[in-house]
């Protein structure tokens, strides 16, 4: 699952963000900035988002929820928010409410991709495989790049049988990203259920040379494959 976490600034009443990802040196210092406009304005959505975007950051996922739940009851426009509720409850192992959130997400802002890719992901893990392909076909629809979730769509197909449409859309993956160990693992996989052996030894070596670490029941499926001497 991939989460964008952002930091936000008040300009005049709307939201704008910044392009990078915030990496402050001295956070402490920063959630005590937020928490004093916070007590000079309550319903400050931006300072709420800040501030839970700070305390993920420390790891207090609970005491960011808040901040996040608050950051939506206060803001009319704050879909971001909501997509980082869906990563605390990813945390949390809770893939419903992962689904929930998202879903507000997008409600918000409908070509959101990452949003619809959260979600579909989350749809994978709950082993609902026509929901989540359909939410990361919309996905890739807004946003062709997004490789995770070409991944995750070929997992789902394989997850409904569907080796051949899996092997596909991981090759689709490897264009945009070839040296994505992840997607390597899962052709492999595939390969591997075909029967092609040479191309998921080739495959789950490759992806094992990135680095990606390849689980080792899998390893021993393959290993009577390897030609001897």
């Amino acid at each position: 699952m991939v989460i964008k976490i952002n930091l936000v600034r008040r300009k005049e009443r709307n939201v704008s963000k910044y392009e990078t990802r915030w990496e402050p040196k001295d956070i402490e210092r920063f959630i005590y900035e937020q928490r004093k406009i916070l007590a000079q304005e309550e319903g400050c959505a931006t300072a709420h988002y800040n501030l839970g975007v700070a305390l993920l950051q420390q790891g207090k996922l609970d005491e960011a929820l808040d901040a996040f739940e608050e950051s939506v009851e206060t803001g009319q426009r704050m879909f971001e928010a909501f997509v980082n509720i869906g990563y605390i409850y990813f945390k949390k192992g809770d893939m419903e409410k992962v689904v929930l959130a998202n879903k507000r997400a997008v409600e918000i802002e409908p070509r959101y991709a990452r949003g619809y890719a959260n979600m579909g992901f989350a749809y994978l893990q709950l082993g609902k495989s026509d929901e989540a392909i359909e939410a990361l076909e919309k996905a890739i629809e807004l946003n062709p790049r997004i490789v995770q979730a070409y991944v995750n769509l070929a997992n789902a197909y394989l997850q409904r049988g569907d080796i051949e449409k899996s092997i596909a859309i991981n090759k689709k993956a490897l264009e945009i990203a070839p040296n994505f160990g992840l997607a390597h693992n899962n052709i492999a996989y595939a390969y591997y259920l075909k029967g092609e052996y040479d191309k998921a030894l080739a495959h789950c070596d490759k992806a094992i040379e990135l680095g990606f670490q390849v689980h080792p029941d899998f390893l021993k499926e393959l290993e009577p494959y390897r030609k001897k001497g």
